[in-house]
C-alpha cells in the first residue's frame, strides 16, 4: 500500500478551493461588517449571501456548492495538520530565516485553525441540513450562530469573523504563493537571440 503524500495532496487541492474560498471568505466578512457596523439592510446585503453560499447556482445545487467547498477546506486541514511537527511532517526552520510566503503560513495555519474548523463545519451542518434534511428553522439557527461567533456578543461577534476572515485570506495568499503558480517562467532563448 502506497503512503499518500499530503504534502503534494495539500498542494493540488488549494488552487482548486482558491477562488471560491477566497470570494466565500470576502463576501461573509463583508456581509457581517456591513450589518454589524455600517447599518446596511438584510436586503442590500443579501447579494453578500448569495455569493457567499453559492446562490447564484440555484437553490438546489447551493448545498453542494457548500458541502464541496467544506470538505475542500477540511481536506486542507487534515492534510496541512499532518506537515506540522506534531505528526512529524514539519521541515525543519532554518536558523534566521527571514519572514517569508512559507514562514507567515506556518504561523498563520495554527492560529486560524481551531475558528476555520469550527466555521466550516458548523456552516455546512446549517446548510446541508437546512436544505436536504429539512433541519428545523429553531436547530438550525443554533449552528448559523456558532458559525457566526454570535454566541460572543454583538460587539465581538463582527471582529471574531473579521479575524478569521482574514486568517483564511492570509493563508491562501501565502499558500498559493508558495504554489509557484505566479512565478515567471523563464522562457528558453530561440536562435538568433543575443546574450
Amino acid at each position: 500500500m502506497a503512503s499518500i503524500n499530503f504534502r503534494k495532496l495539500h498542494r493540488q487541492v488549494a488552487p482548486i478551493i482558491f477562488i471560491p474560498l477566497l470570494l466565500t471568505a470576502l463576501t461573509g466578512v463583508t456581509y457581517r461588517l456591513a450589518q454589524s457596523w455600517f447599518g446596511i439592510e438584510d436586503d442590500a446585503a443579501e447579494i453578500f449571501m448569495v455569493i457567499h453560499q453559492g446562490s447564484y447556482l440555484g437553490k438546489e445545487l447551493r448545498p453542494f456548492y457548500v458541502l464541496l467547498l467544506a470538505l475542500g477546506v477540511i481536506g486542507l486541514i487534515v492534510t496541512g495538520l499532518t506537515m506540522t511537527k506534531f505528526f512529524g511532517g514539519a521541515r525543519p526552520e532554518r536558523p534566521g530565516a527571514k519572514l517569508d510566503f512559507r514562514k507567515v503560513h506556518r504561523i498563520a495555519a495554527p492560529i486560524i485553525l481551531l475558528p476555520l474548523t469550527v466555521s466550516t463545519v458548523t456552516g455546512v451542518i446549517y446548510r446541508v441540513g437546512r436544505s436536504w434534511f429539512k433541519m428545523p428553522k429553531e436547530v438550525g439557527e443554533v449552528f448559523l450562530n456558532i458559525h457566526q461567533g454570535e454566541y460572543l456578543g454583538d460587539f465581538l461577534m463582527p471582529i471574531y469573523v473579521f479575524l478569521v476572515g482574514l486568517g483564511v485570506i492570509l493563508l491562501l495568499v501565502t499558500g498559493i504563493n508558495m504554489t509557484g503558480i505566479f512565478r515567471k517562467r523563464r522562457q528558453p532563448k530561440t536562435d538568433g537571440e543575443n546574450d
